[in-house]
């Protein structure tokens, strides 16, 4: 890529480094970095800012897919115009406190994260940067990039909002990163359950949040109780009979008083118990 393009002012790049960071945190049970890196999202991506104006921006060309080339053109005619509607002399002061921040609360390490579709980013900044230059950016490479775009433009891609990233309770993204390396360390795909036990947990920052994630563990726990109660009408072997009564007993017996790492151990085996029960009930 081009000596104009710095990774660190990368708006894209750099927003993707902390979601990853954040679910690194969160699979190794550092919820006080990941929070950290949650509240720099919040601070320096807030809707007021020229950074969140220019990520918007930046999200639109790296996420959207259109049917033919004519409406990819159109869309490159509008972004440009929004890039130059950009207050680059409050973007740039922007971005240098998100990098000092960083720097300061995270380390200079994040930088280092792998990004998959870095090339791409880095030629959508490049791009959006040469816009703002106006009269004085790199024509030659302008087309060029110009060219690229249109063509990712017309790639199809899963779309991912700015809103569904900035909210703890549904973060699409930082959850799919989460998710795949547990995927990794268990060997197993997570149901749909048990990403949810995973993504309350995560994000259980207040009281209020603390309910709901009580709230959901103890509605599992009654409903796991009934799953072996069923199963344990059906059940004709005495030995397994036993063991039954001793699996309720163990679970209804768990404190939620204090949540521990632990504790969503123990409840993402028992969502997928409880799965396979009711998975067994509807074969027969």
């Amino acid at each position: 890529m081009t000596k104009s393009h710095n990774k660190k002012r990368n708006v894209g790049i750099i927003y993707e480094q902390l979601l990853r960071y954040i679910s690194d945190c969160l699979v190794g049970g550092e919820k006080d970095s990941a929070g950290r890196a949650l509240a720099i999202i919040e601070r320096r991506f807030n809707k007021g800012s020229e950074i969140y104006k220019e990520f918007r921006l930046f999200s639109a060309l790296a996420k959207t897919t259109v049917s033919d080339t004519p409406v990819a053109a159109a869309i490159l005619t509008e972004a440009k115009s929004a890039a130059r509607r950009l207050d680059t002399k409050k973007l740039d002061h922007e971005k240098s406190l998100l990098v000092k921040e960083i720097n300061y609360s995270i380390g200079r390490d994040l930088y280092e994260r792998r990004v998959p579709e870095y090339r791409d980013y880095a030629t959508i900044q490049t791009l959006i940067n040469d816009w703002n230059l106006g009269d004085s950016a790199d024509l030659s490479r302008m087309v060029q990039y110009e060219s690229k775009i249109v063509k990712h433009l017309l790639e199809k891609k899963h779309e991912i909002t700015l809103e569904s990233h900035k909210s703890p309770e549904s973060d699409a993204l930082v959850v799919k990163i989460m998710t795949e390396k547990i995927n990794q360390k268990w060997s197993h795909k997570l149901n749909s359950e048990q990403r949810d036990i995973l993504r309350t947990y995560a994000f259980h920052t207040d009281e209020g949040s603390q309910a709901r994630l009580i709230e959901n563990l103890s509605r599992i726990k009654r409903d796991a109780i009934s799953s072996l109660v069923e199963f344990k009408k059906n059940n004709t072997n005495p030995v397994l009979h036993e063991k039954i009564a001793d699996v309720a007993k163990s679970i209804e017996s768990i404190d939620l008083s204090e949540i521990t790492d632990d504790t969503i151990a123990r409840f993402l085996t028992i969502s997928q118990m409880k799965s396979e029960i009711m998975s067994g009930e509807r074969n027969d």
